[in-house]
């Protein structure tokens, strides 16, 4: 595993505290939020959490902060993709494409997004830290079950790749 997918991991992980958590929502494409779906389900995950961790009044201040930490900043991600959408538009209609400004619009939305990312992680960490031990092992129960549930999800979808890349390649070995 490479090192930048490594600290992807652990950023997720961090941000992840509450069930799959607020790094997942604040990246998640835009066009997949909205009533029901994944978002619907992990704001139900979420809710969960809340409620089994029996915050004081000083964690609640800081899960409120971190919700609306990720909230606002998920939103600010999906407006930088509509932004980044727009200029590729646009640059379309050009006779000569300029891909260096292109890969710079591109690369200016990635270190916003990362920045965003950044600050949602923090937010979430900071309410963690604010946690005693026993609400830590709530927090921590949830990230693992979490975690073998995504593992599981990609576990299959490795399996369907390589079904599929069989299934592609077979017709060609017939040949």
């Amino acid at each position: 595993m490479s090192t930048k997918k490594i600290s992807r991991v652990l950023a997720v992980a961090a941000t992840a505290l509450a069930i799959g958590a607020g790094a997942a929502y604040a990246a998640q494409p835009a066009g997949q939020g909205g009533p029901g779906g994944w978002h619907g389900h992990f704001m139900k995950e979420l809710t969960q959490l809340h409620d089994q961790l029996k915050l004081n009044a000083d964690q609640e201040k800081q899960w409120q902060a971190a919700l609306d930490t990720m909230k606002q900043n998920h939103e600010a991600m999906r407006a930088n993709h509509e932004q980044i959408r727009n200029q590729m538009k646009a640059a379309q209609q050009q006779p000569i494409l300029d891909l260096n400004a292109m890969a710079a619009a591109h690369q200016q939305v990635e270190q916003k997004d990362a920045q965003l990312r950044q600050q949602t992680t923090n937010a979430w960490l900071t309410f963690y830290n604010g946690l005693n031990d026993q609400q830590k092992t709530t927090v921590s129960t949830a990230l693992k079950q979490r975690f073998a549930k995504m593992e599981a999800r990609h576990e299959k979808m490795r399996e369907r790749w390589q079904h599929h890349k069989g299934a592609a390649s077979a017709p060609a070995a017939n040949q």
